[in-house]
């Protein structure tokens, strides 16, 4: 118990004894205070030591340490005050710091000299060194460009007694950029604006170096409101700019940016500025299989689908109307707010601007022209406007059952049709092609009657010429006889009516006056088959001029059976 009293004392005069500290030496001490531009270190000794607090802050300029945290660091004076550095100036450390350094791992001022076989000489001190043209830089760059520069660097290899030093002023970036990335990654969430260095450029974006090496990509389609096909009509390396984060994912490794949502976007807009029926000028971007996409405005995209064109008969024969960078009136059809689409459909050189140039009125009873589209089993549908197609069904066709629908209507031929029905919507018609023969063939009949003065009777001229044939004898001398001429231009008429009928073009073509009434005639033909005709005498067809050699008896029974 007697030897604890000595070593307590042998210790208390070991604590008052002042340390001795040499310049070049490491030692570790204690942050107690922080001012403007000095730090106070506790080192152990009577008073503390002081090192600047530039020397405490990263490249971004913000405190590193805090009061109360432990630092390692190099005595750089002991004349009058300890004085701390972690870093040694250039030109002021010796060989003895510069070892000291290096075991330390505290970064050396250095001067860059020139340039030589891969790397560059650094002068530290009074010593020169070697960097690496690898270790001098996180980027490649010209290798005159740092050459009379004064960097910080790190000695990585002292060998020799000092002869051979190898020093990096990469390693030093890299935990700079290390020390930050956690900052700028906290920093980067959704939402944030940052500002930005754009480094490369790629077919899909840009990369952008938001600081400390932290890098997001910012895709082309977030670029501008408007397409862009090519990131470099935008942004080139180098810029300095502004972008928004989008998305954060992976913890921060995959940061999304966007430049165009830093401004306002125009579809914000277009309720006020479009209308459906607006007649616009738009400029075609490009083409896909299901129609054309136009540009109204920047950031503003329309579609005129390929059924807005009208029918030509071939596949894909719309894409002889636009083509990529033309520009062209559209008329606006539809727009849906919520999904950001606008359809449009192409308005026709010549047509006169507005809603009724492009978009007849399709009513039931309206009497319309369209352009055969494509056939079904169950019937022709009629492009009539863009946006609106009707079906004509078999039964309104009137071609006959098993008759050659395709002959009749061709697709992208012009057809008159009559509308029969329209839902509420809009979107089924019913038409007729039939409707429209009956009611072209009522109007011709009545000008024809008007045009002679007589009452409506329900036959046409060929019935009027068939029963004076068979019932009126002309001249005295040769009474009792049929008017044979008469009756053959007659019977002329209605076996071309035959012809056509049977071969399922009767309809197509729409009959003259002269077909109108050898179809009231085939009536009278037909009913008065038994009572008069089966007295007629069996003239040879070539007698009346016919082109068949058979009995005109025989023709006039048969022939209103083909007809019917």
């Amino acid at each position: 118990m007697a030897d604890e009293p000595e070593d307590f004392a042998a210790m208390f005069a070991a604590s008052i004894q002042p340390k001795r500290f040499e310049r070049g030496q490491t030692l570790e001490g204690t942050i107690v205070a922080i001012g403007p531009e000095v730090a106070f270190v506790d080192v152990g000794g009577k008073g503390e030591a002081t090192i600047e607090v530039q020397e405490l802050k990263n490249a971004e300029g913000a405190l590193e340490v805090a009061v109360g945290d432990r630092i390692q660091a190099m005595v750089v004076s002991t004349a009058g005050e300890l004085v701390l550095s972690r870093k040694l100036a250039q030109g002021t450390a010796t060989d003895r710091q510069i070892e000291d350094a290096f075991r330390a791992g505290l970064p050396v001022e250095g001067k860059v000299g020139k340039a030589v076989k891969g790397g560059y000489e650094v002068r530290l001190g009074r010593q020169r060194a070697f960097c690496p043209i690898s270790q001098m830089d996180t980027a490649r760059a010209e290798p005159t460009s740092h050459e009379g520069h004064v960097y910080e660097f790190r000695i990585i290899e002292y060998k020799e007694g000092g002869r051979n030093v190898v020093v990096s002023r990469r390693a030093l970036l890299d935990e700079a950029q290390r020390a930050g990335a956690a900052d700028v990654r906290r920093a980067a969430v959704a939402g944030a604006v940052m500002t930005g260095r754009v480094v490369s450029l790629r077919e899909f974006g840009a990369f952008v170096d938001l600081g400390a090496g932290v890098q997001g990509l910012l895709h082309v389609s977030e670029m501008a409101w408007s397409r862009v096909s090519d990131a470099a009509q935008v942004v080139k390396p180098g810029d300095e700019i502004k972008v928004k984060v989008l998305r954060v994912e992976d913890d921060g490794q995959k940061i999304a940016l966007g430049l165009k949502q830093l401004t306002a976007d125009p579809w914000s807009r277009v309720q006020e500025t479009y209308a459906i029926g607006d007649v616009r000028t738009g400029r075609v971007t490009r083409l896909a299989e299901f129609g054309a996409f136009v540009e109204l405005e920047p950031g503003v995209e329309a579609l005129a689908h390929d059924s807005t064109f009208a029918p030509t008969g071939h596949k894909g024969g719309w894409r002889n109307a636009v083509a990529p960078e033309m520009t062209g009136t559209f008329e606006i059809l539809s727009i849906d707010l919520e999904k950001k689409r606008i359809g449009v459909a192409l308005v026709p050189e010549g047509s006169a601007r507005g809603r009724a140039a492009s978009q007849p009125e399709i009513v039931p009873g309206a009497r319309v022209t369209g352009k055969v589209e494509r056939h079904e089993k169950f019937g022709v549908f009629v492009f009539l406007a863009p946006g609106r197609t009707g079906v004509i069904p078999m039964e309104e066709t009137g071609v006959v059952k098993d008759g050659d629908v395709a002959r009749a209507f061709p697709v992208g031929a012009d057809v008159d049709v009559m509308v029969l029905e329209v839902d509420g919507a809009g979107r089924r018609i019913r038409l007729s092609a039939k409707a429209v023969v009956k009611a072209q063939e009522t109007v011709e009949l009545r000008e024809y009657q008007e045009a002679r003065g007589t009452a409506p009777e329900g036959f046409g001229s060929i019935a009027d010429k068939l029963r004076g044939a068979l019932t009126s004898p002309r001249g005295s001398d040769r009474a009792g006889r049929f008017d044979v001429e008469l009756l053959a231009s007659s019977w002329r008429a209605l076996d071309e009516a035959a012809r056509l009928r049977r071969s399922g073009c009767g309809t197509r073509f729409g009959l003259d006056r002269q077909r109108h009434a050898t179809t009231q005639g085939r009536r009278v033909l037909g009913q008065r088959a038994h009572a008069d005709i089966l007295d007629l005498p069996r003239l040879e067809l070539r007698d009346v001029g016919l082109a068949r050699p058979q009995a005109l008896g025989h023709i006039a029974l048969t022939e209103p059976l083909l007809l019917a």
